[in-house]
């Protein structure tokens, strides 16, 4: 008698070995690389809420009107490319309700433009590539790292121009969906100065260089753990003109508000986009290793004992 190995033997001891090394190769080596930040990214964020702003045409303060800040984000895929960092340039608008309708950014009640340069591993700056503001830093700007951790984060504030430390508060639902809260408030500080009629500030001279305060009473991000990505937030910022000094008598709110949170169809288009993310992470990391694994096992078996038995022949 005569021992020979069948073709299925081989095959499925073939396809066994090969799930085998897929398996780890998807968790060590593919999913690692799947934890980009992406550079193609077309993103548009709403915040609505009530609050007070400075209306320079009737020169007055206005109480309690609706105010909106829409951020649009959009990836210079080019730049990112040929730096091999995460190149993203955004532009946000302050609008009131009269300036909304205007759909124009020029004539929002504020307008500002940057360029937010990234690792896209770590998610920290990378000073290249025309980025501003050219001091930016922390870990966090419109996302947070992969796999956030329940601590602290260095939260990149635009408008205070440095980093905030956020606090990690707990486990929330946001549309039913899980994300991580965390909070911080801004005390008053100084951030520029800007010349202005002394009259607007009860100053006996024509022009004073008036300074620039803002404080935030609270800032709250709802996190998703596997993404970073932002599902919900909520900021309530106060900008005022102080005289020089920093006095706050006779100051100016430019604006402020007790609550300015993301709209309920950016926070449903926000979670919508951490599932997905957060399932292909999932399938990469560990359902299809897993699976791989199991399958591997059970076919090189299989193989191994039809390649031990063999085929008699005569």
């Amino acid at each position: 008698m005569r021992r020979s190995a069948s073709p299925l033997s081989l095959i499925l001891l073939g396809i066994g070995v090969f799930l085998l090394v897929l398996g780890p190769m998807l968790a060590w080596y593919v999913e690692p690389r799947a934890k980009r930040t992406p550079i193609d990214v077309d993103q548009t964020t709403v915040f609505n809420g009530t609050g007070t702003y400075f209306d320079q045409s009737s020169v007055r303060t206005r109480d309690n009107e609706p105010l909106t800040i829409t951020r649009r984000v959009m990836g210079n895929v080019a730049e990112s490319e040929r730096n091999g960092v995460a190149v993203w340039d955004v532009s946000t608008t302050i609008d009131t309700e009269t300036t909304l309708k205007r759909r124009d950014p020029r004539k929002s009640l504020q307008w500002t433009t940057e360029r937010w340069v990234s690792d896209r591993e770590t998610n920290r700056p990378v000073h290249c590539c025309g980025e501003t503001p050219k001091k930016i830093q922390g870990e966090a700007y419109l996302k947070f790292p992969f796999g956030v951790e329940e601590r602290d984060y260095r939260w990149w504030d635009s408008t205070l121009g440095d980093a905030v430390t956020v606090k990690y508060d707990k486990r929330v639902k946001v549309k039913g969906y899980e994300g991580m809260r965390f909070t911080a408030t801004v005390e008053a500080t100084r951030t520029g100065s800007r010349q202005v009629p002394g009259a607007l500030l009860g100053v006996e001279r024509p022009q004073v260089m008036a300074e620039e305060w803002y404080e935030n009473g609270g800032i709250e991000l709802v996190v998703d753990e596997a993404t970073g990505r932002i599902l919900r937030a909520k900021i309530a910022p106060k900008l005022t003109l102080r005289a020089p000094g920093g006095a706050e008598k006779g100051a100016v709110t430019l604006l402020e508000s007790g609550g300015i949170v993301f709209d309920d169809k950016t926070q449903e288009a926000q979670v919508k986009q951490a599932k997905a993310d957060s399932k292909k992470l999932r399938t990469v990391g560990t359902t299809a290793p897993v699976a791989s694994g199991a399958a591997g096992t059970a076919l090189a078996l299989a193989g191994g004992v039809l390649l031990i038995r063999g085929r008699r022949e005569e």
